[in-house]
């Protein structure tokens, strides 16, 4: 019998730098800003690839009086073992609707706080997969989701995502590792002594234009340049957001429009990477808040799947990036920095599908579901996001009947 050895080759970075980097997902990013509290427990995300920001995570976690359920995956080794490609491929209809509902209501009930840690060995592991079954699955999902947006909109739960970057997602992104990681370490200020110290100081500034955005109670927003020409009603009872350390990094100011009031048509220059699958060249059409047309110059299946997806033909987002607060300055084939991307236009993305109930401006627990549907929250089990870093001219309608310019070329204007 011959024996083989598998392993996944680790990425280390310097022990300081992780350090830092679990300091500041446990004490800031979770939390909003603050950080855990003494007693508080603590869902832990990540896989083998990205071992030792996890290890240093539960460690600061335990630092800091918290206490951790882990969730480690240990399935990949190599590009082809990809436990959710084996799940897809062998699953039975009535495997791909189960729903452990049990399990996932006592882990809603139990956690507090949950840090996921984003690492990826083959970002294309899915593509052989129906998307159809993908939909499916996220749909069955949902209701574990849904607990935990009551529990954050009730002030009881908060969350954070991080990247640990792999030698595949930076060939996927045409860097090296080391350029890769140096991206991660600007856009989280880890290159700082008192990474958290940063971050403050920058949500203020955040913080003082997403209140200006409020004060002026805008309407609607005229998007417009080479590759977009659309309209979005705000809607009532909205606010602004931004710098709350949901992700990290994050640089956004956004808001959850009223989905019933998008009209226009919108280019995407970045691509998506999602579902284990990257679609490219994505365009959309809407009409009276629907996505009437779509294509996309690769992946189109993938992406009108998704649409076809219950309410994900609707908008749930809409945001702003100013180039000057982004320290990314590359492409990194991560959501979670791509849609945060700076450079010379910043970006402003759109996401299909769920919107942010904290974008709400009263007391989000004293709402019911007929309540956001009123107001034009749109309801989903997807939230995908497309970015764009092109050139764009963000003109906002006020309730006196005048427009102002608050957003153009890659900078806010108030």
């Amino acid at each position: 019998m011959k024996l083989t050895k598998r392993t996944i080759e680790i990425i280390e970075p310097p022990a300081e730098l992780l350090q830092k980097y679990a300091e500041l997902l446990v004490n800031f990013a979770l939390g909003g800003g603050v950080g855990i509290k003494p007693d508080e427990v603590v869902w832990v995300e990540g896989s083998e690839a990205c071992r030792p920001l996890f290890l240093a995570v539960i460690r600061q976690v335990w630092k800091s009086g918290g206490h951790v359920i882990s969730d480690y995956a240990t399935d990949i080794f190599q590009p082809s073992d990809n436990i959710m490609k084996e799940f897809y491929q062998n699953a039975s209809q009535q495997q791909l609707e189960h729903f452990n509902r049990k399990y996932f209501k006592g882990l809603a009930d139990q956690v507090d706080h949950r840090l996921a840690i984003l690492c990826d060995t083959d970002l294309r592991a899915l593509a052989e997969v129906d998307p159809a079954k993908l939909m499916r699955r996220g749909e069955v999902s949902k209701p574990f989701y849904d607990w935990l947006d009551v529990k954050e909109n009730a002030g009881k739960f908060t969350w954070t995502l991080a990247l640990y970057g792999t030698e595949q997602m930076a060939k996927e992104a045409g860097l090296s590792l080391a350029e890769y990681w140096q991206q991660i370490e600007e856009a989280c200020y880890l290159d700082h002594a008192e990474p958290i110290k940063q971050w403050q100081k920058l949500y203020k500034e955040i913080d003082r234009i997403s209140q200006t955005l409020n004060d002026m109670e805008i309407e609607s927003v005229h998007v417009v340049g080479a590759d977009v020409d659309l309209k979005l009603t705000i809607g009532k009872e909205r606010k602004w957001c931004g710098g709350r350390g949901r992700n990290i990094p994050s640089y956004e100011i956004f808001t959850s429009p009223d989905w019933r009031g998008t009209e226009g048509w919108i280019r995407i220059n970045q691509p998506l990477y999602r579902y284990g699958n990257i679609v490219e060249g994505i365009e959309l059409w809407f009409e009276k808040g629907r996505v009437v047309k779509s294509k996309a110059a690769k992946n189109q299946k993938v992406l009108r799947e998704m649409i076809a997806t219950k309410n994900a033909d609707r908008l749930g987002e809409f945001s702003m990036t100013d180039a000057d607060h982004s320290r990314i300055t590359k492409f990194m084939a991560e959501t979670l920095f791509d849609e945060n991307m700076g450079g010379r236009f910043g970006n402003s993305h759109v996401a299909l599908g769920m919107a942010y109930k904290d974008c709400f401006k009263g007391d989000p627990t004293k709402l019911k579901k007929a309540d956001w549907e009123k107001l034009g929250y749109n309801d989903s089990s997807v939230h995908t996001d497309v970015v764009t870093t092109t050139d764009r001219t963000v003109t906002a309608s006020l309730p006196d009947g005048s427009q102002k310019v608050i957003y153009r070329g890659g900078h806010f204007t108030v």
